[in-house]
């Protein structure tokens, strides 16, 4: 049995993925019975491959919402990854796709559709993007996040579930006391996780340097910079260019997290309940991050503070003001927790078994 994944572009599309392959590991599916088809220069690789996995790249390329030459080379690099992975299908079928979204999905969701293999894809931005827009009639389930990412795909009618978004089981599995040694916060001190994403965010950081002295006096500030961030020395404060294994600890040590508004993390923050100042990425995007993190507001879940706003000292007062109430941060943790279900991985599994148990019949 062979059951394939794909997805990829960033770790938010990557880590849910993971997260539905752990769940069908617990219910007994050996770990090489997946295979994860992505790009061979995209995050994916490095992320599935960090977790054991097999991994088969195709060439891909995307379409991007600005005039660009690289759009019309792109279209050949498209058309090349489906070739090949219409004859990786042919030749190794796979009993079924999940599709995880991002550009480099297309080619795989297609050549499945042609082949009848079946495919199930999720979404995880309140508004479907291109990419789930694309693969949608050519998939037999589409799974998404809320009530209303499935009025915005209604015309396909009873192939769109809503499941909440997976999220992977070290997250659950997060020791604040483990945080706190690892970063070297002292108890009793409250503790800001700040973070720009997978690839860090040159805004973000600026702003967090700017406000150093301000936020170190009022908390231990733990940050991850991403591979453009400066090493500085300042007390109350630790960084690094990324956070694998530790960041788990880390986000059930932080009494605030103040953050990018990607749909994998705000669900790691919803699950864990963790009170959050979302920073959404702006300029040169579709807007899901904005879309996203407005969603969480309106519920009580998080503040937005904009990009733009980084440059002045109202995003250090939304994260005061968070630090100075814990009425609020508990207010906020619960409301966090009641948008975002703990057991999206398990229910996406149980639907990819009952595909599966259908195909043995």
């Amino acid at each position: 049995m062979q059951i394939a994944f794909t997805g990829g572009g960033t770790g938010g599309h990557v880590f849910p993925g993971i997260a539905v392959i752990n769940a069908l590991e617990n219910s007994g599916i050996g770990k090489d019975a997946f295979v994860w088809i992505g790009s061979g220069k995209g995050i994916e690789k490095e992320i599935v491959s960090r977790f054991g996995y097999r991994y088969r790249s195709i060439p891909s390329g995307k379409w991007r919402r600005y005039f660009s030459i690289a759009n019309f080379f792109d279209l050949f690099k498209i058309f090349a990854g489906f070739v090949k992975v219409f004859f990786l299908f042919l030749f190794h079928r796979p009993v079924l796709l999940f599709s995880k979204g991002g550009y480099v999905s297309v080619p795989p969701v297609w050549a499945a559709h042609l082949l009848r293999i079946p495919v199930l894809t999720h979404e995880s931005d309140l508004t479907p993007g291109l990419a789930t827009r694309l693969n949608a009639r050519f998939s037999d389930k589409i799974f998404v996040p809320y009530e209303e990412t499935k009025n915005a795909l209604k015309k396909y009618g009873e192939k769109v579930v809503v499941s909440g978004n997976p999220v992977r089981p070290e997250i659950f599995r997060g020791d604040a006391a483990k945080g706190r040694k690892i970063s070297g916060a002292p108890d009793g001190v409250p503790l800001i996780l700040v973070s720009g994403g997978s690839q860090g965010a040159a805004v973000i950081n600026a702003a967090v340097v700017n406000a150093l002295d301000k936020l170190c006096a009022q908390a231990f500030v733990v940050h991850q910079t991403g591979s453009s961030g400066e090493e500085i020395a300042h007390s109350n404060y630790f960084s690094r260019p990324f956070f694998h294994e530790e960041f788990p600890h880390l986000l059930a040590a932080a009494d605030v997290t103040a953050c990018r508004a990607g749909a994998g993390t705000l669900w790691e923050n919803g699950v864990t309940g963790t009170p959050a100042v979302l920073i959404p990425l702006g300029h040169g995007t579709r807007g899901d991050q904005a879309v996203n993190a407005r969603l969480f507001e309106q519920h009580g879940a998080a503040v937005v503070v904009t990009e733009d706003e980084l440059s002045n000292p109202e995003w250090v007062k939304a994260v005061e003001s968070l630090l100075l109430s814990p009425n609020l941060r508990e207010n906020m943790s619960r409301a966090a927790r009641r948008l975002c279900r703990p057991d999206a991985a398990e229910f996406l599994a149980a639907e990819i078994q009952s595909v599966l148990k259908r195909r043995k019949k």
